[in-house]
């Protein structure tokens, strides 16, 4: 039976930290924290482990004292040891108000890392939560490696929760701490727990390592698990945990149960953490990849353009997006007209035709196409009767200078309508540098430029010292996204050469065509 509404816990900044190489200092951690909270709207959240160090204390003193000022407190979770109280005390003088407390869920766990007897663990687990008690903290307790334990030893795991269940714990949660379990045998323990615990509040916290964490965790909601584990982009240790985007799709689409997330926020959430953490999202991630909602077929384009006949309930506007339409070797007519739409740019039926063809010519070559491209591509193919944007600014030269020791500087001399322009900067890095003299330039103009949103560098995989690097900005121009590309065999070159584009999109205010 459905739950009648499922709790969200999200451990982002706890077993999401786990990720190789991934490590959020405490105003990272607090401003994740409040978009979880705030925005993306879960119900709570797990922001660290006891005890790791005394950064981590004095972030989650900060963390708490914020949310107590806000109503929030009841909100932060952090993960503690069965450990004679000492996680308790740490936690507690940190402010916070609830441990999820870390015991053993299978045999195996107790036996080979703990040494000691069932009944030792218990009554070690059954002090803490007495202690906690007396320190006014709500308990809620992991059952770790709960799945192993279903599987090899489930008469163990039903005398932990027998002894716990009257123990004031307010939410069982039940890890597949190594990501072993199927749909199937997950639908089934889940079924088991809740039939035998009907009392019990239980959450389910799934890992990816077959790949099964969003199929675990439709099955465990449908078996009438009531609490859900997240993390925003499944960041987690090895191949991490169940995506918070995975969950929200699942849980409003697939079983339409009832939660807190809110989906217009999924998309800003997702990548400001992208941003923090290093993790790009793979392009091809549902709901908040780069390319799930574009279409790359002609066909499905002049489907969505007759009738909507390729679009799904998956509607990009629901989480802050708009679909697109690929342009290469597969675009028909449609392709690009979509694009041309969304540009203002107005063809006849005959060069439409030719800007179409060489689209797919560059298509064929193995080159990507992108909307911001089709100005370039229309001033090549007609030659006449349009303004090429590529001559209304033009870098006329630069020197970039990078020495041990100083800060990178860059002399910039740069054309602009005919009129030479030039400066000097200083940067963190020789493209920072670069960026600040253009846009001394642009200050004293008194022109407007666009906020640089994203900076991606693309080398082939095998490349050499010579290789030619592709060079991917994405630009928010007063609220329109465009993104620009350059290639050269210098990566600041590719940047280089992917602004002055930029620039010169934006310049070009009107394309006419006969």
């Amino acid at each position: 039976m459905l739950p009648k509404r499922v709790h969200i816990l999200d451990t982002t900044l706890r077993d999401g930290e786990q990720t190789a190489g991934v490590s959020f200092n405490a105003d990272e951690k607090l401003a994740i924290a409040k978009l979880l909270i705030r925005e993306l709207k879960v119900n709570s959240i797990e922001v660290c482990s006891a005890r790791v160090s005394r950064g981590e204390f004095q972030m989650l003193s900060r963390l708490c004292s914020w949310a107590s000022e806000h109503g929030h407190l009841d909100q932060i979770e952090a993960l503690g040891f069965v450990d004679g109280g000492a996680s308790v005390d740490w936690l507690s003088d940190a402010g916070c108000k609830v441990v999820n407390l870390l015991a053993k869920g299978s045999l195996k766990h107790v036996q080979g890392q703990l040494g000691k007897s069932p009944q030792q663990h218990l009554d070690d687990i059954l002090d803490t939560i007495a202690k906690a008690g007396k320190k006014g903290m709500t308990v809620n307790i992991y059952l770790e490696d709960w799945s192993n334990g279903m599987i090899d030893s489930k008469d163990y795991v039903f005398f932990m929760m027998d002894g716990l269940k009257d123990s004031g714990i307010r939410r069982f949660m039940l890890p597949d701490t190594l990501g072993i379990l199927n749909p199937t045998q997950t639908g089934e323990f889940c079924s088991e727990m809740i039939a035998r615990y009907p009392d019990c509040d239980f959450d389910f916290h799934a890992h990816n390592d077959y790949d099964l964490a969003a199929a675990n965790v439709y099955e465990a909601v449908k078996a009438g698990i009531s609490g859900i584990h997240t993390t925003v982009n499944g960041l987690g240790e090895r191949a991490g945990n169940t995506p918070v985007s995975s969950v929200l799709a699942i849980l409003n689409d697939q079983l339409k149960v009832p939660n807190s997330l809110d989906e217009a926020s999924l998309t800003h959430v997702c990548r400001y953490v992208e941003t923090i953490s290093g993790i790009r999202i793979p392009a091809n991630k549902p709901l908040i990849g780069e390319n799930v909602f574009t279409q790359t077929a002609g066909i499905h384009a002049d489907g969505d353009k007759k009738a909507g006949l390729y679009a799904n309930s998956l509607i990009p506007e629901r989480y802050g997006r708009v679909r697109e339409h690929a342009l290469g070797k597969n675009s028909g007519k449609a392709s690009v007209l979509k694009n041309l739409e969304k540009l203002g740019i107005h063809l006849t039926s005959e060069q439409m035709k030719l800007v179409t063809d060489r689209v797919v010519e560059l298509g064929d070559k193995k080159e990507s196409v992108t909307a911001e491209d089709l100005p370039f591509i229309i001033a090549d193919v007609l030659k006449s009767g349009v303004s090429a944007t590529r001559d209304n600014i033009h870098v006329v030269n630069y020197s970039l200078s990078l020495a041990c020791g100083m800060r990178p500087v860059a002399s910039l001399k740069i054309n602009i309508h005919g009129q030479d322009y030039q400066e000097t900067a200083s940067g963190d890095g020789i493209y920072d540098a670069f960026m600040k003299a253009l846009w001394k330039i642009y200050d004293s103009l008194g022109k407007t430029h666009p906020k640089l949103v994203d900076y991606q560098i693309t080398i082939p995989p095998g490349g050499k010292t010579d290789a030619l690097v592709a060079a991917t900005i994405s630009w928010d121009n007063d609220g329109t996204l465009l993104k620009t590309r350059g290639i050269d065999s210098d990566q600041n070159e590719a940047a280089i050469k992917a602004t002055i584009k930029m620039l010169n999109l934006i310049e070009n205010i009107e394309i006419k065509t006969e």
